[in-house]
């Protein structure tokens, strides 16, 4: 512990109240890592403040004592963009869990950034509406760490982003200063629109401390079909036909390798008589028989031109959700082999090309590594997951799976994609961000980095290196 320590925390419990000062080795296990657990944890202290006063009172003394400060939700993360190793003061917002008001005109929700994503999505059904950001970590993700990530999920094709549903934003600067952005317009046309940049932002330009979110109307009778390919490319073929007809919700695909870990883990039964190379899964809403004898009639086009070889197709909400297992339970069905896991995006159309090469990439050099695709294949976001052979110790296997990185993103930038699709840059992707960007657009990003941060002491290190002001 530095000399200031002692002090600087006495101050945070001045500020919070002691209680909500922790230093205990469990709570720096705790609040100093996210989901990637590749960094070992270690905060000087974890504060969790109650008000946006209270946040602003905590950025102002970390100025004076020079405290690097991370701002931590959920930690559902996986770029390690929550992780605090080198003796920062974790900016806990659990406390800042309250609904502050609801207005059933606007649908909109102005919340604290504690709220956890569920509780949302729950309080909207509770008033007849949808908050429809959706993805597997809603359960324990928090709603300003979804803004600071800009999450996204399974219904991106239908809904887009977390950017697409924030309305306001109220954000502490790195200079301790309160910014009150838009304020719930929907029209507003003067001049820069400031929120944009702390919606992505990972924390590293401000402290969100309340959202205001839109909200939309109940789905009418979300319905599923899970369809069986042979081959990646027919994804487009399908992918098209469906949109002609009807306006999907959703449209996943996953690879039978994924499929058949699902199925053995959680003995789920088969979805259909045959087994194929991929399946996608899609979800439309049902509001009329015209729009099942659509999605029939395409299913059947689909099948007469060789792109489907089975399927089937939900009758009821329960049968809707078995139907999905088969595609969410997938992270956490093969979270038990070590899984080295990549987030990436390409334009949807060259997906199955995508696929291919990272296929005969990896199939050549390590031909004893089991790749598990799936993703979110309608907004062109696809999840790479390869599992550890048994016989190989886990430092090889990481060390291995480097290599492939420098594969994929050399791809990546051939095919004018993005290392990071939804899952943020943090610490993980930080040195592949050329890749992805020029060097002018990261220059444009430090120079904002030194405007609304200008002592560096927001999230430091993560999307890029420390900038010199």
């Amino acid at each position: 512990m530095n000399n200031k320590a002692p002090a600087a925390l006495a101050a945070l419990g001045d500020i919070v109240g002691p209680d909500w000062v922790k230093t205990s080795v469990d709570d720096k296990a705790t609040y100093g890592k996210d989901w990637t657990r590749a960094w070992t944890p270690a905060p000087l202290a974890i504060v969790l403040p109650r008000t946006t006063e209270e946040v602003i009172a905590i950025v102002k003394l970390a100025l004076k004592e020079n405290l690097a400060l991370v701002p931590s939700g959920g930690r559902t993360g996986l770029s390690g963009g929550a992780v605090a190793a080198f003796g920062e003061v974790v900016v806990a917002f659990d406390r800042m869990n309250k609904i502050l008001e609801f207005n059933p005109v606007d649908r909109q929700v102005r919340c604290e950034a504690g709220v956890v994503t569920e509780q949302l999505q729950q309080f909207a059904l509770d008033n007849d509406l949808l908050y429809p950001v959706d993805f597997a970590s809603a359960g324990s993700s928090q709603i300003g760490g979804n803004v600071a990530t800009n999450a996204g999920g399974i219904k991106v094709i239908r809904y887009g982003m977390t950017r697409n549903w924030v309305q306001g934003l109220k954000v502490v600067t790195g200079s301790g200063e309160l910014l009150d952005l838009n304020r719930g317009l929907i029209k507003n046309a003067t001049g820069y629109d400031l929120r944009h940049l702390f919606i992505g932002s990972e924390g590293t330009l401000g402290l969100i401390t309340e959202v205001t979110l839109s909200l939309s109307s109940l789905p009418t009778d979300p319905t599923v079909l899970l369809l069986g390919l042979e081959e990646m490319s027919s994804s487009m073929d399908i992918l098209q036909a469906f949109q002609s007809c009807l306006q999907l919700t959703a449209f996943e695909f996953f690879s039978d390798k994924a499929l058949g870990h699902v199925m053995a883990e959680k003995s789920l039964p088969q979805p259909f008589e045959s087994r194929t190379n991929y399946y996608a899964l899609l979800e439309f809403e049902n509001r009329s028989e015209q729009d099942m004898e659509n999605a029939l009639g395409c299913f059947e086009s689909c099948m007469e031109s060789g792109w489907i070889s089975d399927g089937t197709v939900s009758q009821n909400l329960t049968q809707a959700q078995n139907l999905w297992r088969l595609r969410e339970d997938i992270s956490e069905t093969i979270a038990k082999f070590t899984p080295y896991k990549n987030d990436i995006s390409v334009m949807v159309s060259k997906i199955p090309a995508f696929v291919a090469e990272v296929d005969a990439l990896v199939g050549q050099s390590y031909p004893d590594f089991e790749i598990i695709w799936f993703g979110h294949i309608g907004d062109g976001n696809i999840h790479l997951n390869i599992l550890k052979p048994d016989a190989m110790e886990t430092p090889d296997f990481f060390a291995k799976c480097g290599e492939v990185s420098e594969w994929v993103f050399n791809l990546v930038q051939k095919f004018g994609g993005s290392v990071s699709a939804e899952h943020g840059v943090g610490m993980l992707k930080k040195p592949y961000l050329q890749f992805s960007l020029d060097p002018g657009e990261i220059e444009i990003m430090q120079a904002m980095k030194r405007v609304f941060d200008p002592a560096g002491i927001l999230n430091p290190g993560k999307i890029f290196d420390s900038v010199d002001p």
